[in-house]
């Protein structure tokens, strides 16, 4: 079983197997996964988006149908999040850690959430993990459903577009771009944690004290 679950999870981390065995439809899946259920934290969003992109390039993925349905999972994935915050309310904080949910990713995301307030639902997109748990904390904190709507579709979209179109103009422009495609890989990976380790290093210097729920609710 355990070597099963190994094999899983190497296979989730592969971004050019998951494209080639799944195409448009795998692809699509572990975006709504990843953004919208807790256990999805992981998935490789950002470099499986910029790669998706390269293959499209290449002629393997159709360009408007991964732009259309990765927007449309992006946008279901935070839909459900925030249904999920929304029921589970402030329960959510006091839910202990599992395998499929670290509570220091939530309380993380809260802080991100009480720093940038509505707008974290666009900037979480571009952060792993934080893209996660950004709903569930707006549905916990009963951000309002119309305002939510709104910053969701605009984040989701922003962030398929530019991850994809990125992809596609690296394997459009620079020749036998498959041969570095590790390197273009790793770059993203490392773009992609970047606001994360700078968000760690400025919590060190200055602690964010995290506001009450009621304050929280005051700021959606």
């Amino acid at each position: 079983m355990l070597d099963w679950l190994q094999q899983l999870l190497l296979f989730l981390t592969n971004v050019e197997g998951i494209i080639t065995w799944g195409g448009v439809i795998l692809v699509c899946v572990i975006i709504f996964v990843e953004t919208g259920l807790f256990f999805g934290f992981f998935l490789p969003g950002d470099s499986l988006l910029v790669t998706a992109g390269i293959f499209a390039a290449a002629g393997f993925l159709d360009l408007p149908t991964l732009l259309f349905f990765g927007s449309l999972c992006a946008v279901l994935g935070d839909q459900v999040g925030y249904y999920i915050g929304r029921k589970a309310g402030q329960a959510l904080y006091s839910r202990p850690n599992s395998r499929t949910f670290k509570r220091q990713h939530l309380e993380r995301t809260r802080g991100f959430y009480e720093r940038y307030g509505a707008k974290t639902i666009v900037l979480a997109r571009f952060v792993p993990i934080v893209r996660t748990f950004a709903p569930a904390v707006a549905g916990a904190a009963e951000m309002r459903y119309r305002r939510f709507v709104t910053y969701n579709v605009m984040g989701g979209v922003l962030w398929i577009l530019s991850m994809t179109l990125v992809g596609y103009f690296l394997g459009a422009y620079i020749p036998n771009i498959d041969r570095y495609i590790h390197w273009v890989i790793a770059a993203v990976i490392f773009v992609s944690i970047l606001p994360v380790v700078v968000e760690v290093l400025r919590a060190r210097q200055r602690p964010l004290q995290p506001k009450s729920p009621v304050s929280l609710r005051k700021d959606v």
